[in-house]
């Protein structure tokens, strides 16, 4: 996992790991979900791999795109 670098200072994620079809999130709570091109589906993935990489925004995203739209809940 990487962490995430929390440009905006107020972020709920913690750490991100990056595969080719996939993003796994881990948030500050050490809550970890799996999100993948089934489920939200692969532009969504798109979109937080390029928030992640970033350093700003990803918890946003997710909290007012995504939702529950997680492929697994790991933690």
């Amino acid at each position: 996992m990487k962490i995430y670098q929390n440009l905006g200072g107020d972020s709920g994620v913690y750490a991100f790991l990056i595969d080719d079809n996939s993003i796994t999130v881990e948030f500050n709570t050490g809550a970890t979900y799996l999100y993948d091109n089934r489920r939200p589906g692969s532009s969504d993935i798109e979109q937080m791999k390029t928030l992640a990489l970033s350093g700003k925004g990803l918890n946003s995203f997710i909290s007012r795109h995504i939702k529950k739209r997680f492929a697994a809940k790991l933690r």
